[in-house]
């Protein structure tokens, strides 16, 4: 089996190649783990391969959550905060180049 690493992390600033919007990351899938109906429907763009890595962004100034593969990303070089409304349910703070993680007890 082969080991999968996600090129970009939790509280990262990223830039969708794509869809030219900006975003944080808050979740990362090792691969993709949505169902065959999402996929058919959602991707179209990038022809992404459900064995990569697939991320959960906040969406800067949108208010939407998205599920992205990663050959559609890359860092962002913008210093600046996303503005997001669930923002505080998964970061404490930013420091100019990515968010903190809440900490949580499972």
């Amino acid at each position: 089996m082969e080991e999968k690493t996600a090129s970009f992390g939790i509280g990262q600033l990223i830039h969708h190649r794509l869809f030219n919007y900006r975003g944080v990351i808050f979740d990362v899938d090792p691969d993709f783990q949505g169902t065959e109906e999402w996929f058919e429907k959602n991707v179209e763009a990038g022809n992404p391969s459900k064995e990569e890595p697939w991320y959960h962004v906040l969406i800067d100034q949108d208010g939407r959550v998205a599920y992205v593969a990663e050959r559609n990303l890359e860092a962002d070089a913008s210093t600046e905060p996303v503005e997001h409304p669930l923002l505080e349910n998964f970061f404490t703070g930013f420091n100019g180049d990515h968010y903190k993680t809440r900490q949580t007890l499972n």
